[in-house]
């Protein structure tokens, strides 16, 4: 019993002082990372970790634009970047605002010997495009336009055309069907979309059967607009059909209204010019081709411009947000209203996930001075808006 108990004792003892030699001889011969790599290759590892870092995130929030990436000494060089300046802007503000991140280059030839890497991976063949493309637009809405296919709702007051007290929603969007990367002469992208819209207006704070709203008007758009963008401009040509038309409750409640049909085909060219990262202008000219008869438009063309300014924008890196105050004006005379000026001015927020680009979340104090909508764009009107809006 006693020579068991001996054994047992020694074994106690001794096992944790081997298990503590073999563990400490583990430590001290197995290679550190520095011993492991050589002090003159240890910045290349770095490099190419740090590259594969960012290539990686930069593929997964632009992975329309096939930029390329390298590191060298720490210092990050882009290749192949856009040809749109704004998104260009962009993508080097993103990598800028990585860690460990000292400095960002852009670059117009990419290292060789990666280049034989790249080419020798096995890739299947692919088309010179890309099909529905979501990140970004080639032409940005122009914000402040009251018909821009955006999500929005906004309370307005002082309409005496449609109702002192109002709400004003729509429900649009651009369908991007597919991008032609680096064509004409100037290396562009080119994309064709479909684009729908509704924008309808209530009457609040009417006495009619209990009811707390009148739908007044609603316009519906179908337009196929085909836009190409290089460095700081962007174009869009556009044909669309836009319908009006007046809501039951309004035509129920006003009995000796006879409703019209304002329904239209039109095409428009547009331009826009990214004078800086602040500062937008644009400006198009349309032309009505078709009318319905009961709405005939005789006085077919239309000029419309404006501008955009956004300025103390700043990153909000716990949220990994972007947000900016904005200015934005948008100006139009029609020939069926005689040239007169009709416009808008906004001011307000935006927020992003990407600084310049993506899609955009606003908050909006709008001003109104001009004509009204639907069956009633003839008259002139104007109106005071707070409201909130969703879209690129």
């Amino acid at each position: 019993m006693n020579i068991w108990c001996l054994t047992l004792s020694f074994l106690w003892v001794m096992v944790p002082i081997f298990g503590a030699t073999e563990t400490h001889d583990f430590i001290a011969t197995a290679p550190t990372r520095t011993d492991e790599v050589p002090k003159e290759h240890l910045s290349d590892e770095e490099d190419a970790y740090f590259e594969g870092y960012i290539q990686a995130l930069v593929n997964s929030h632009y992975y329309e634009f096939d930029v390329l990436v390298y590191v060298e000494n720490g210092d990050v060089y882009l290749y192949n970047l856009p040809k749109n300046a704004l998104i260009k802007s962009s993508i080097i503000s993103f990598v800028k605002d990585l860690p460990e991140v000292t400095s960002v280059t852009k670059v117009d030839k990419f290292p060789e010997k990666k280049l034989e890497k790249i080419k020798k991976r096995e890739v299947r063949p692919q088309i010179e495009g890309i099909w529905f493309p979501q990140q970004t637009v080639l032409y940005p809405p122009m914000v402040a336009n009251p018909m821009e296919t955006l999500y929005s709702a906004a309370y307005h007051t002082g309409d005496k055309r449609v109702g002192t007290k109002s709400i004003a929603v729509s429900l649009g969007d651009s369908f991007p069907i597919f991008r032609w990367r680096n064509v004409v002469p100037w290396q562009g992208d080119l994309q064709i979309d479909i684009q729908a819209g509704i924008w309808s207006t209530f009457k609040m704070g009417i006495q009619h059967n209990r009811e707390i709203s009148e739908l007044v008007n609603t316009d519906y758009l179908i337009g196929i607009p085909l836009s190409y963008a290089f460095d700081k401009w962007a174009f869009r040509l556009r044909v669309y059909h836009i319908s009006s038309h007046l809501g039951d409750e309004y035509v129920d409640h006003n009995p000796g209204v006879k409703r019209l049909n304002p329904s239209m085909e039109a095409i428009d060219l547009f331009s826009s010019y990214q004078i800086n990262r602040n500062l937008r202008v644009y400006g198009g000219v349309g032309w009505v081709f078709h009318s319905d008869k009961t709405y005939p438009i005789k006085l077919p063309l239309y000029v419309e411009w404006g501008g955009e300014v956004r300025i103390l924008g700043r990153k909000f890196f716990y949220h990994r947000l972007y947000g900016t105050p904005f200015l934005a004006v948008y100006l139009r005379s029609w020939q069926v209203n005689h040239w007169n000026l009709d416009g808008t001015y906004m001011i307000g927020y935006e927020i992003s996930k990407l600084q310049g680009v993506g899609r955009k979340m606003r908050l909006f104090i709008d001003y109104h001075h001009g004509y009204s909508v639907g069956q009633f764009f003839t008259d002139r009107i104007s109106y005071t808006g707070f409201g909130l809006s969703w879209g690129f």
